[in-house]
């Protein structure tokens, strides 16, 4: 967490009080109300969900103490959650106090850490959360085992954490969890390309993207396997399709959720995905718009084809390469027609091949006919 306001600070309604950074979202916290700025956390704190970071108080309004039984309206102000009873100070090996904050505390008993051994880059030569992480971070990093011999030095080395340790933890569960088995199809989206720009003039630019993700949930409902998850060891099934759509973002990826796809014309899914896609950019998800998704597709327009990764607990992924034109034998004759490589991923816990080859085929023909996607 990163504070965006200081202690005795003007706040006004809708500006942004602090960074929040989770597993799986980065996002402004943005204050409900206008008040003065009481922070009770420090910069770069660990605080649980729902957990208090600041009051925001009247002109003059005290700041309330944090007694065991006191809530945040009894106090008369507008807080966050009960605050954390008080922690006493900790002691240094050789009987001095070491000024530090209780979340710094916490985190060095559990890592039994000497806080005298912390550099402090706190308020007032206070040590602070981020500090006892970070030689945390430092002795397991000296722990480690060496790189193999044989290479350069490294121009850089640094750990994985935040967004980035999520995923790869997530995809390496993913991997060790399921059966994962990939089929991939080559489609003629020549057709649909052509509805598509036809469908685009005058409006909102439609995506070859919102097509696929218009096939996809209807191709879902005929092949209602593949529109699945897999809860220890219970699969279920759903008639309602939320397509999870992958989007790449500087320091890794996010999956926002368009629900109901199968209800959605293509200007409404265009939308939804320009909404989504936006807010994944600018950091203004929030957890609702990534959880949920009973199917995902992963589009890389680099690449001609790829094998995408479960999200589980998903049973089915598709990944999308980019469209190309390419000579094609039609009716005897060579001709040149704009061709699309799709892979599905698919768990054979649940879904087999004769069930991922029958998604697959409809969705060519869905695809491949597309006059009735764009009704």
């Amino acid at each position: 967490m990163r504070l965006a306001k200081a202690q005795g600070d003007n706040v006004g309604q809708g500006e942004v009080i602090a960074e929040i950074e989770t597993e799986k979202l980065n996002y402004d916290l943005e204050a409900t109300e206008g008040g003065v700025f009481h922070p009770v956390v420090d910069e770069g704190a660990t605080v649980a969900v729902d957990g208090l970071i600041g009051y925001l108080l009247a002109e003059g309004e005290a700041v309330p103490e944090p007694p065991q039984a006191q809530t945040p309206s009894s106090a008369g102000s507008r807080a966050a959650a009960i605050p954390p009873p008080r922690s006493r100070p900790a002691a240094a090996t050789n009987g001095d106090v070491v000024p530090s904050t209780p979340g710094a505390r916490r985190l060095a008993a559990n890592h039994e850490i000497d806080l005298s051994q912390v550099t402090p880059s706190g308020p007032r030569g206070r040590i602070v959360e981020a500090d006892v992480r970070a030689f945390a971070e430092q002795q397991q990093a000296d722990a480690a085992p060496k790189l193999p011999r044989g290479l350069p030095e490294p121009s850089e080395s640094k750990p994985l954490r935040g967004m980035r340790q999520t995923i790869a933890r997530h995809m390496k569960d993913s991997l060790a969890n399921s059966a994962q088995l990939s089929y991939s199809l080559e489609l003629d989206v020549t057709e649909a390309q052509r509805l598509r720009r036809e469908a685009s003039q005058g409006q909102d630019t439609i995506t070859l993207a919102d097509v696929l993700m218009k096939a996809c949930a209807e191709t879902l409902k005929r092949v209602g396997a593949v529109n699945s998850v897999l809860v220890d060891g219970t699969a279920h099934y759903f008639d309602q399709v939320n397509i999870g759509l992958a989007v790449a973002l500087g320091d890794g990826l996010i999956v926002p959720v368009i629900r109901d796809v199968g209800q959605l014309n293509l200007q409404q899914i265009s939308g939804a995905t320009t909404d989504v896609s936006a807010k994944a950019r600018d950091s203004k998800l929030t957890v609702n718009d990534v959880v949920g998704a009973t199917f995902t597709i992963s589009v890389l327009g680099t690449v001609d084809v790829f094998t995408p990764i479960l999200n589980p607990p998903e049973n089915g992924i598709l990944g999308v390469g980019r469209s190309v034109q390419k000579p094609v034998v039609r009716d005897g004759e060579i001709v040149i027609r704009e061709m699309l490589t799709v892979t599905l991923t698919a768990d054979h816990q649940v879904i087999d091949g004769a069930i991922a080859a029958s998604f697959m085929r409809r969705l060519q023909a869905t695809v491949e006919r597309p006059a009735a996607l764009f009704r």
